[in-house]
């Protein structure tokens, strides 16, 4: 498949605008078509290996994440990931990850989905575009269940965190870090 008018890259990240990744063949390669919220391109790169890109690109891998997901949640098979979460990056496989028809979805921008005959899903995104994969009901909906289930909790760890660190502040360091100045808390020396 080459389809003029669109890019073609060699190298790709999945970052905050990154919708779906979805399996092509260009020639005789498996490559990547990847959609982003305003446009879509061609990336000369299996998913897993643009998945497993990403997560290195922000500091872990395709397996670390896919065992943080473990000890988080206990999924062992098609486990949804955290690809970068202070920007609620977080996609899941539509099939095992290791099967040349997987692809990969972005929790965010799933808004609807219908399903048809034969194990198909028509998947519609908050941008109003939509694709077609081949995906049960029972199998997209548990893969959509599990991975708003991570969200939720990696959210709520974070959450937690972030009060933790706004309980130690003081009040006037507190309302300097509200207004989103850097930090520089310093030991005062008290003498006498």
């Amino acid at each position: 498949m080459y389809v003029k008018n669109i890019s073609y890259l060699m190298e790709y990240e999945i970052n905050s605008y990154t919708m779906a990744i979805i399996p092509i063949k260009v020639g005789n390669n498996l490559c990547s078509r990847v959609l982003e919220a305003e446009g879509e391109c061609v990336v000369l790169m299996k998913p897993i290996d643009i998945v497993d890109r990403s997560c290195r690109f922000f500091g872990s891998s395709l397996k670390g994440r896919q065992e943080g997901t473990r000890e988080i949640m206990g999924v062992t098979h098609k486990a949804p990931i955290i690809i970068e979460a202070s920007n609620q990056i977080f996609f899941f496989p539509t099939s095992s990850p290791s099967k040349p028809q997987c692809a990969w979805l972005s929790h965010t921008y799933i808004l609807d989905c219908t399903y048809e005959e034969h194990d198909w899903t028509n998947i519609i995104f908050t941008n109003k575009k939509s694709i077609q994969l081949q995906i049960s009901q029972g199998s997209f909906k548990n893969q959509l269940h599990r991975t708003a289930q991570l969200r939720t909790i990696v959210s709520s760890r974070m959450e937690k965190k972030e009060k933790r660190f706004q309980f130690v502040l003081s009040p006037q360091e507190q309302q300097i870090a509200e207004e989103g100045h850097i930090l520089e808390i310093t030991k005062k020396e008290t003498t006498r």
